[in-house]
């Protein structure tokens, strides 16, 4: 007999933990108050980890993250870092025990960031020299005497628009990382815009010349020749050479247990823009730089960077744990499989071929008989192992929450993040066993303070009959009777809302609204087949998946029918798009950094490879593309009040998409508006704009019928 509401809502406070501790509701001003958590790692003697934290400055009203330590007993939280305004990240203790390296930006004049160095013995850190170009990655060698790093080339323009810097550059020193300077210092009688002459020494960006297929990058902005590349870092000398040959990107540095390989990720086809086909490859330490050795073939994308997912030796050095990309036709909309190839080459292994779940991070056990990994499972991600030969795929540890960046400690102990429906992610210890122990408490004072609303699963049936599953958010009070509802809609599409800390939720929840949030067909975490079901078809079975979602509130007597409202950000925009173009019952909706006309994304936003992948080109395939942009060709049937919302920088989702979608309501005389954020990319930053968000979202329901609730 299936359990009521009332029963599944008591178990979802069950595992809430802390819902209605508080004394008050969360709200706008609370994004400030949160406390992220990020990237353990674990010292050699399994005494300590060390990991980043990111908070905000609400005066300088920009976010930072700086470095602390806790015992592995979790007896004692050290704060190593504390430099006002400027930050630290990617902690990493050197295998002798003695160092701890960071990547920091502090003190430089081109913000870009750079290697520092922390005797653990006491003492300030400091930067090492040698390195020109923006350090992203960092890994040490076994013998602690050389540190592999993922260096950005420098941006040669940064030169040309830096009129303090010197006419003449410095020489290089002896193995320093050198840029290809390509612009040069403007002298004569030139004039300004302003009418006056520049003087001695001025210098002027030169045009931006792009000759690649994929030329734009959310963040990085135009692409040109620029790339991310392995060097070796000698820390006694000071000084870094360059490891492979070539120009392509490489990413995800793993050293072999012998110290004498490195395995990273590189896509290196002729043309690497036109499809996403990285693999791994391994270089030797010495006689550098040189040609790498590649190690996998197959035609998809092998250990992809956006995975953030290490290349993992197996304690005798003779394997390499990795990720296989799905069918190379699917790209993102593919499952990732565990596999394993030989350090010497030849064909590869996979271990969970059964598992259609996404997995990644693969951590070796002590005896190299088993691998422990994440597994992307149905709104939650668990820790699961498998042996080193195949088989059975095992859970470790798992439940209603979220395992994240785990990292190998002592024996087959671990170190993960771990996040929770009522609970920001903390560091947590695993034992070998799967038992967890809490390490970190850097959100318990905040949550003594507020109201977590609870959070409950559910089950849902879309209009032709298709399992759905999704979240129901209930404010933290003790009213009853229907609530105004809002359809909150998730990015991608490929991601899934998960029973991690969702501060979003939170928010409407502490403002009245039940909140309802879907994993429609195109999510992850519910197997191929059902992310495919997307496919070339952006709000096909999405649209009535999401409408579920809100009907099932209704008809629980959670929703209120007449004041129901939809928004999300990025895909989670583009879905409200095609909602609000489909069903007419929403009093108002916020559409964040999307797109209703997908012909106008071609060649204005990053995406080409996908695009070209999923609808062709426009010129040979106009039906697809006017199927996936009915937002805009048929914005005629939308009434629906809409605030638009977009960072002016995004490359990822251009304004422009919002501008077309705001004026063609516009046009039309539907209440609509434009908020645009200056200075801004896909994904907003200052603290300020990240509150004024939730402020203007709540403000723009209200407008439109939801202050009722009150």
């Amino acid at each position: 007999m299936a359990r009521s509401f009332i029963q599944r809502l008591a178990v979802a406070l069950t595992l809430a933990g802390t819902a209605f501790a508080g004394t008050r509701p969360i709200g706008p001003a609370d994004i400030a108050r949160v406390q992220m958590v990020a990237d353990p790692q674990v010292d050699p003697a399994g005494a300590w980890v060390v990991y980043a934290v990111t908070t905000t400055d609400v005066e300088a009203d920009k976010q930072v993250s700086h470095l602390w330590m806790t015992r592995w007993d979790g007896s004692r939280a050290v704060q190593l870092t504390n430099r006002k305004g400027e930050s630290e990240t990617s902690p990493r203790f050197s295998p002798d025990g003695k160092f701890l390296a960071f990547i920091s930006s502090r003190g430089n004049a081109h913000d870009d960031d750079q290697l520092w160095l922390m005797d653990r013995d006491g003492g300030e850190g400091a930067p090492l020299p040698g390195i020109a170009g923006s350090v992203s990655d960092i890994a040490w060698s076994p013998d602690a005497k050389t540190l592999a790093l993922i260096v950005v080339d420098p941006d040669p323009d940064e030169k040309a628009n830096a009129a303090a810097e010197a006419v003449t550059p410095s020489p290089a020193k002896p193995g320093a990382i050198s840029p290809q300077s390509e612009t040069q210092p403007v002298k004569g009688t030139l004039t300004r815009s302003d009418g006056t002459e520049p003087k001695d020494g001025d210098k002027r960006p030169k045009p931006i010349v792009i000759d690649r297929f994929q030329f734009k990058q959310d963040i990085d902005g135009y692409l040109r020749t620029r790339r991310q590349r392995l060097w070796l870092y000698d820390v006694a000398t000071r000084t870094a050479h360059r490891a492979t040959t070539g120009e392509y990107n490489e990413q995800l540095p793993a050293w072999s247990p012998d110290g004498r390989q490195i395995a990273f990720t590189s896509h290196r086809d002729a043309d690497p823009d036109r499809d996403y086909d990285s693999n791994l490859y391994v270089v030797g330490r010495d006689r550098v730089p040189a040609e790498p050795r590649v190690l996998t073939t197959f035609r998809g994308a092998d250990n992809a960077g956006e995975w953030s997912s290490y290349p993992a030796w197996s304690p005798d050095g003779r394997r390499i744990a990795y990720l296989q990309g799905g069918p190379v036709e699917l790209f993102s909309y593919g499952v990732h499989t565990l596999a394993v190839v030989s350090a010497s080459g030849g064909a590869s292994v996979v271990l969970t071929p059964a598992l259609d779940r996404n997995v990644s991070n693969p951590i070796w056990s002590a005896d190299g008989k088993t691998i422990r990994f994440l597994v992307e499972d149905d709104e939650t991600v668990r820790l699961a192992q498998v042996d080193a030969a195949g088989g059975t795929v095992r859970s470790v540890a798992d439940g209603f929450r979220v395992f994240s960046a785990p990292a190998k400690g002592r024996g087959d102990s671990l170190a993960v993040l771990l996040s929770t429906p009522s609970a920001p992610g903390e560091i947590y210890a695993v034992d070998c066993s799967g038992a967890l122990r809490q390490l970190s408490h850097h959100n318990d004072a905040w949550l003594k303070e507020v109201a977590v609303a609870p959070v409950s699963r559910t089950t849902l049936t879309s209009k032709d009959g298709t399992q759905v599953h999704g979240f129901l958010i209930t404010p933290p009070d003790a009213r009853v009777g229907p609530r105004p509802t809002v359809l909150f809609n998730h990015g991608g599409p490929q991601a899934q809302f998960d029973a991690g800390f969702e501060l979003t939720w939170q928010i409407l929840a502490g403002d009245g609204f039940a909140v309802v949030s879907v994993n429609p067909r195109g999510s992850t975490g519910r197997g191929e087949a059902y992310a495919r079901a997307l496919f070339g078809d952006w709000g096909g079975p999405a649209v009535p998946d999401a409408l579920a979602g809100v009907d099932d509130a209704v008809a629980r007597g959670i929703a209120d029918p007449h004041r129901l409202y939809v928004g999300g950000w990025s895909y989670g925009g583009m879905l409200t798009n095609y909602l609000i173009a489909s069903d007419t019952r929403f009093r108002a909706a916020v559409s964040g950094a999307s797109i209703g006309n997908a012909l106008a994304g071609y060649g204005t936003d990053q995406y080409i490879r996908d695009y070209e992948a999923e609808l062709g080109t426009p010129w040979a395939n106009m039906d697809k593309w006017l199927k996936v942009s009915y937002p805009f060709f048929h914005n005629d049937r939308i009434t629906t009040p809409t605030l638009f919302m977009a960072g002016d920088k995004d490359f990822n989702v251009p304004l422009l998409n919002s501008e077309q979608m705001y004026q063609a309501l516009k046009s039309r005389r539907v209440d609509t508006e434009l908020v645009i954020y200056p200075g801004e990319f896909h994904g907003l930053k200052r603290p300020s704009f990240l509150e004024d968000r939730m402020r203007r979202w709540l403000s723009w329901y209200d407008g439109h019928g939801a202050t009722a609730r009150h």
